[in-house]
């Protein structure tokens, strides 16, 4: 298997081939892909304008749903506010609805407004099982000098990113928790509020070296206090002499001296880590690698 302790002889490893049996299924597959079927449940319809206001302040006419559905057809299919607007309305045309669209400037405005998460949408295990939770960041560009104009021109870069930390079920491979910051949040600094999003109890918590430290261990705890944390220490980390005999991190740097990095992988299950990088995979093919609004408020709107 193409694994680290192959690498010397992974040249030799034969490349897996697949057969496929049942073209029948295979073929209505694919043409499924291809298909573009659009419709709205009666719930949507009833939810598209917006609940009367109860307080004070002036009445919206759209409710958070039809501004997400517009805002999330622009972003599947790659347009502007504008186009945006323009392609709601051809197909709720099409479908034969007479339903009003928000323009491009509401929208914006909309989007611009951050709103707390929802708890009813906050992810509950089924039945009474423990999640295992995975969790990586990665970095998405936003506007600023690109660096072929610094490389090319001498010019200094404005270029910056956003980090998107993410939380994943290992069991379903569902992303559970979100959490997006500027470039100088730290990994480590964000596991709190991405379990304060996770209403579950947690079996393990798995995660890669940037998570290492006392903080990671503390947040999991406080969450979960039987939870396994799974975190490779640093290749010269040593035992806390304050820690105490339960210490996880002290048993897994015992563990690595005695059996190796390799087996303790294979007894703590850490090769199930690779599910969230899968995850951020397709996050970045299907969505991108860069957002397109420009106030951090409509960044998070974006990246939910």
């Amino acid at each position: 298997m193409p694994f680290k302790h192959n690498a010397s002889r992974r040249h030799r490893i034969g490349k897996m081939k697949f057969k496929v049996t049942n073209w029948a299924e295979y073929e209505a597959g694919l043409r499924r892909r291809g298909s573009l079927m659009l419709w709205m449940t009666p719930e949507a319809l009833s939810s598209w304008q917006a609940p009367k206001r109860t307080t004070r302040g002036g009445q919206p006419r759209y409710s958070d749903l039809a501004i997400e559905t517009a805002l999330t057809l622009g972003l599947v299919f790659g347009l502007r506010l504008r186009q945006t607007e323009g392609f709601l309305t051809s197909v709720l045309t099409l479908m034969g609805l007479d339903l009003a669209v928000p323009d491009h400037t509401t929208l914006s405005r909309r989007a611009s407004k951050r709103r707390l998460p929802d708890r009813r949408r906050k992810h509950q295990a089924p039945g009474k099982g423990h999640v295992h939770v995975l969790i990586d960041s990665t970095g998405l560009e936003i506007y600023g000098a690109g660096q072929w104009l610094e490389e090319k021109h001498g010019a200094k870069s404005r270029r910056n990113w956003r980090k998107l930390h993410l939380a994943l079920d290992a069991g379903s491979g569902d992303i559970i928790a979100h959490v997006m910051t500027d470039q100088d949040a730290g990994d480590a600094s964000q596991v709190k509020a991405l379990l304060d999003q996770i209403d579950a109890p947690i079996g393990q918590f798995t995660a890669d070296g940037a998570y290492d430290g006392s903080s990671t261990y503390d947040a999991v705890a406080w969450h979960s206090a039987g939870a396994t944390v799974v975190i490779p220490p640093r290749a010269n980390a040593v035992k806390r002499p304050d820690a105490g005999p339960s210490s996880q991190r002290d048993r897994h740097i015992a563990a690595i001296n005695t059996d190796g990095r390799m087996k303790w992988h294979a007894a703590t299950g850490y090769g199930k880590r690779s599910l969230v990088e899968t995850a951020i995979g397709r996050y970045q093919s299907i969505i991108g690698y860069r957002l397109r609004a420009r106030s951090f408020g409509a960044q998070q709107t974006e990246v939910a």
